[in-house]
């Protein structure tokens, strides 16, 4: 037997609903819609997938997550994204471009949390 992911959890000092609403504008999930600001965990749901689950803690975030979502663009380019989510609140923690177009962007959402953001498919057969 195997065990399935039923959650990816965000730890936040701040508001959940508002860290939630980064990570809803950024993949297209929609939140619970019994969730409200202030709420302690609120969640970004989608069919068939693991839920997004943003849960208030008491401590801060102290070294890098070893463990990160990266994100692949289905309608834009890799830096059209990148200036979307920047946009949005991100912000850009390393930058692994190459002169070739390929590699990737490490942001942080409005919390710390590291994530990356790759080359779309097409830009990747493009190459």
């Amino acid at each position: 037997m195997v065990a399935s992911i039923h959650n990816i959890t965000f730890d936040t000092t701040g508001d959940p609903y508002e860290l939630a609403q980064f990570w809803s504008m950024a993949v297209g999930r929609p939140m619970r819609v019994e969730d409200e600001p202030g709420d302690p965990e609120v969640s970004l749901i989608a069919e068939g997938q693991p839920t997004m689950l943003f849960i208030r803690v008491p401590e801060g975030k102290a070294v890098k997550n070893r463990v990160h979502l990266d994100l692949q663009p289905r309608d834009r380019t890799r830096d059209e994204e990148v200036d979307r989510l920047i946009g949005a609140g991100a912000k850009l923690f390393e930058d692994h471009r190459r002169p070739d177009g390929t590699g990737w962007v490490t942001l942080t959402d409005p919390e710390g949390n590291e994530f990356c953001v790759e080359r779309s498919a097409a830009e990747r057969a493009a190459s």
